[in-house]
């Protein structure tokens, strides 16, 4: 261990102490309160990527290419020192909305425990009940509570997969980046190379062309550069229809495909079941649904064998965990969508052999790099979520306010 890396674990030692000791001496005078939270920061930064990146949503029309990321940052500080991180994301459109709507709410935080975080989540629920209890109102609080998850596992000097109850310390990883259909075959043969030289233990690609020959011309090359047994996903992005997606599906059966995702579209709980039933390839979706009853409903129609929630975009790391309760009681499997710095931690966490996104478009927002080593992505022993923001995080910002005592 390097004298920095001592440095460091004895500070974070010595500060938990000091925090553990206040807390004793607050229970002692009979305080319920161990904590409050003294002030907050959000800020809207906008990540440029490095080229435009299409999918089948692009080649249908349906969206223009993504050129760009929109995160909301949030920054939560207690009384006693200790502060914890999250953040929101939106793609294409709705990063200044979410940004808007946390500047409204983030002050009713002031003063709370940021240990009751699930009443917390409640009560930000209801500050803005009036625009919804899904969707963006609540994408905006998801930045608040995965920071106050991270801030409690600070607290007990735990990373959160230990805090939560971790069922392993690494989860099988594959990538997503470099298989999408604004690139070209040779591109992704040579993108999937680098991945799996980088450790990477699965790879997914794009697929939903106008053109389903193209599809399967691209499935059959990229299986065959990769061998019969490395694991190989595809994605559709919600662009097919009920037909397309049955006889696509059986003529991928071939590929031993790990899964195919988002056949169909996102709220078509009904025909997902079918396709379930009907195909040997396990289905996977629900990146997009934005609340635990449209998970529910996923899961209560046995519409997939892999679940896949994004924890920004369900509210938070609170309602996540609903939905991990109803996927392992069901006994599916999950694959969290995106945003790898807080998933992982969800993943290793979950009963049923999960695996998570690999996507490095976010690395540069971060001082620390996860670990990826024979197939999978190792848990950081560092506590909380493990992630501090970056100088280049804090240049890419274009509006950011503080509330509470360090305003």
């Amino acid at each position: 261990m390097t004298s920095e890396a001592t440095f460091i674990e004895q500070t974070s030692a010595t500060e938990t102490s000091a925090v553990n000791e206040r807390h004793f001496s607050a229970l002692q005078r009979g305080e319920a309160s161990l904590d409050r939270i003294a002030s907050v920061r959000i800020s809207h930064a906008i990540l440029p990527l490095k080229t435009s990146i299409s999918d089948a949503k692009v080649l249908t029309g349906r969206q223009k290419p993504m050129t760009e990321i929109a995160f909301l940052f949030a920054e939560i500080r207690t009384e006693s020192g200790l502060e914890g991180v999250g953040y929101g994301y939106s793609k294409r459109a709705g990063g200044k909305g979410q940004y808007a709507h946390a500047r409204e709410i983030a002050p009713d935080l002031i003063g709370e425990d940021p240990n009751d975080i699930q009443r917390i989540w409640t009560k930000l629920v209801w500050s803005g009940a009036s625009v919804g209890r899904s969707g963006l109102s609540t994408q905006a609080i998801a930045a608040f509570d995965i920071a106050l998850w991270d801030l409690k596992a600070k607290r007990a000097g735990l990373p959160l997969a230990k805090l939560l109850g971790a069922h392993r310390d690494s989860v099988a990883c594959y990538n997503t980046s470099g298989g999408f259909l604004s690139s070209s075959i040779e591109a992704v043969l040579d993108n999937a190379d680098a991945a799996i030289a980088s450790g990477i233990g699965g790879i997914k690609i794009k697929v939903g062309q106008p053109d389903t020959h193209i599809d399967l011309r691209r499935v059959a090359a990229v299986r065959e550069h990769l061998g019969e047994d490395f694991p190989l996903m595809v994605d559709a992005n919600q662009q097919w229809n009920r037909s397309t997606a049955i006889r696509m599906g059986r003529k991928l059966e071939e590929y031993e495909l790990t899964w195919i995702e988002e056949p169909l579209d996102a709220y078509d709980a009904e025909g997902h079941a079918d396709l379930a039933r009907e195909l040997a390839t396990p289905i996977a979706t629900g990146e997009m649904l934005t609340s635990v009853a449209e998970h529910a409903d996923l899961i209560g129609h046995r519409s997939v064998d892999f679940i896949q929630p994004d924890a920004p975009r369900v509210g938070g790391i609170t309602p996540f965990l609903k939905i991990m309760s109803l996927g392992e009681h069901a006994r599916v499997r999950m694959a969290p969508h995106f945003a790898m710095e807080i998933h992982l931690h969800l993943a290793a966490a979950y009963e049923h052999d999960p695996w998570v996104e690999h996507f490095e478009w976010l690395e540069p927002l971060f001082n620390e790099r996860l670990e990826i080593a024979d197939g999978r992505m190792v848990v950081p022993a560092r506590p909380g979520l493990g992630f501090s923001l970056s100088d280049q995080a804090r240049a890419w910002t274009e509006a950011t306010e503080r509330f509470g005592s360090a305003a």
